[in-house]
């Protein structure tokens, strides 16, 4: 029992110490022998657990595309208009960008055109995205002649951008970016806005000020 747990512990710790590695310095600068002495283990006990970088790095994506989806599907379960659905998730997954680089190297490898593999995390996202965004329009929440696939992508991109440009400075992951972003998007978006629609700065509006206390929040 006591092996089990400090195997756990071990493949913990080089699951973070990769997640770094990989969000910092990308997937083909990032090494083992450097990722070992993050994580503070042997190369042996990295081979064990992960016999080459690519194991480690599809690790990560499955853990991140794990934490990305259960953090999606809190916000579902919350509650509240789609689109409100989807600015909450995309919030929250802002704040993860700045705390977890578990997540954050998920979607730093999703785009390493470097590394030969999938891009599960991103993949994930999109067609999360893409059903919350199908749900609005079947809701009647989009506006007239706006394409849900549009709005996905647009979405998608954005997050893929907030993920890049914040792992360099974290004032793109910031309350004030993500108001900035909404208050562009939303009122393209939103036929019939509602009062769990967050991520616009005051204009006016209750449903305005209600979502700038939101986003004070974060």
């Amino acid at each position: 029992m006591v092996k089990q747990v400090r195997a756990a512990r071990t493949r913990q710790a080089l699951v973070l110490a990769a997640a770094e590695a990989f969000a910092h310095d990308g997937y083909a600068r990032a090494s083992l022998p450097a990722i070992s002495k993050r994580a503070g283990v042997s190369a042996g006990a990295l081979h064990f657990h992960f016999p080459s970088k690519d194991d480690l790095a599809g690790e990560i994506e499955s853990v991140a595309a794990r934490r990305v989806e259960e953090l999606a599907e809190r916000c579902r379960s919350a509650g509240g208009s789609a689109l409100g659905v989807l600015v909450a998730a995309i919030r929250q997954l802002v704040v993860t960008f700045a705390n977890d680089p578990v997540v954050r190297a998920g979607f730093a490898l999703s785009g390493d055109l470097s590394r030969d593999g999938g891009a599960t995390v991103l993949d994930r996202w999109h067609g999360w995205v893409r059903d919350v965004v199908a749900q609005a329009q079947r809701t009647g929440e989009l506006t007239d002649g706006v394409s849900p696939e549009g709005v996905a992508v647009a979405v998608v991109a954005a997050t893929v951008g907030f993920e890049a440009l914040g792992s360099r400075n974290r004032d793109w992951l910031s309350n004030e970016r993500m108001v900035e972003f909404w208050a562009c998007l939303l009122p393209r978006l939103s036929a019939v806005p509602g009062p769990d629609l967050a991520g616009v700065p005051e204009r006016g509006t209750a449903v305005e000020r209600d979502a700038e206390q939101s986003l004070a929040g974060l």
